[in-house]
């Protein structure tokens, strides 16, 4: 019995039928840049988990910006290291902040640089959590006061927008806070402001180099009595829909690689902007794996960041952004 005569067939593919026909593109303007800034002057700090990865100084920062700029990186994301942490985290706020100075230093070095900013307490908080902290007399432990640390998380973001940033990013995942952060921002004369929400945020063990690289690991306990269950699906679709309600113009899934099939359910029920964070966690177990000699560092980090995007992120927050502008344009 004979084939028939106009069977399917695979495509022995060589390299230039492979780009004619390829389904997902990754370029560099999907990426943006995470930097870590701290007080001082000319600093760049190595963060050892995070090879390839510092804490900088705000006059080295600048300088790192420029070189992304050139690379085409369309946007950085902000993460701040203050000189004096307190209880109520208040150099997440003040106007003197290392945020603040931060993004008015890159602004008028590099005007075209898209300046994100990270929106949160735990970075600036001597307890290391992500809002003003209450004992529950019921209960008796501590916990983060919502309702309270929602009037911070606002300040902080309208203190942002007004050194300059072009896009604040609550990471903070307190019930409320994008339509309270939108609310200040408005009421300011920031509508047009947009708001990138951490909307699927879970309780992950991929954070851990980040913890290191912005100081924030938790004096006490830990965040998962307000960040996602690993187990949950369908709630991140709740968190999203709540998130688009309250007036988020993007959504973020965090982490992304263990995450892939909430992106892609998120990209199929909402069809709205999402952005994806490849964390700290995913970035060091390839940098080590590589360092053995066991994998293709190149290799590897293109194709996890292609399948963020093959599972529907429009932006991936990644360490990689770098090094993957300088092998996508090589390649």
């Amino acid at each position: 019995m004979g084939f028939p005569k106009h069977r399917p067939r695979r495509l022995r593919q060589t390299e230039t039928m492979r780009r004619l026909v390829r389904e997902t593109r990754l370029t560099v303007d999907d990426l943006i840049m995470p930097l870590f800034v701290r007080p001082g002057k000319g600093i760049k700090q190595p963060i050892p988990s995070m090879p390839g990865n510092f804490q900088m100084s705000v006059d080295v920062l600048v300088e790192e910006a420029k070189v992304l700029q050139g690379l085409g990186i369309p946007g950085i994301i902000l993460f701040g290291i203050p000189e004096k942490k307190d209880e109520m985290g208040s150099d997440a706020y003040s106007d003197e902040g290392i945020i603040q100075k931060a993004i008015i230093a890159i602004k008028k070095e590099v005007k075209e640089m898209l300046v994100i900013t990270d929106v949160c307490m735990c970075e600036y908080t001597s307890h290391g959590h992500c809002g003003f902290i209450k004992r529950d007399e019921k209960r008796g432990h501590l916990d983060v006061d919502n309702d309270m640390t929602l009037e911070l998380l606002a300040k902080e973001s309208v203190s942002h927008v007004q050194a300059g940033a072009d896009i604040v990013a609550p990471s903070d995942m307190m019930d409320g806070r994008v339509g309270v952060i939108r609310d200040a921002l408005d009421e300011k004369g920031f509508e047009h402001i947009p708001i990138m929400a951490y909307s699927a945020k879970y309780a992950s063990g991929f954070y851990g180099p980040f913890r290191e690289a912005a100081e924030s690991t938790p004096g006490f306990g830990d965040r998962s009595s307000y960040q996602m269950d690993p187990h949950n699906a369908l709630e991140s679709l709740r968190e999203v829909a709540l998130d688009i309600e309250e007036g988020a113009d993007i959504v973020m899934v965090k982490p992304a690689l263990s995450y892939l099939d909430i992106i892609r359910m998120i990209k199929d029920r909402f069809n709205y902007p999402i952005a994806a964070y490849n964390v700290s966690g995913e970035f060091s177990i390839v940098k080590a794996a590589a360092e053995k000699g066991w994998i293709d560092e190149k290799r590897v980090a293109l194709e996890i960041l292609t399948s963020i995007k093959r599972a529907g992120a429009d932006m991936i927050l990644t360490y990689w952004a770098k090094d993957a502008a300088r092998w996508l344009k090589n390649k």
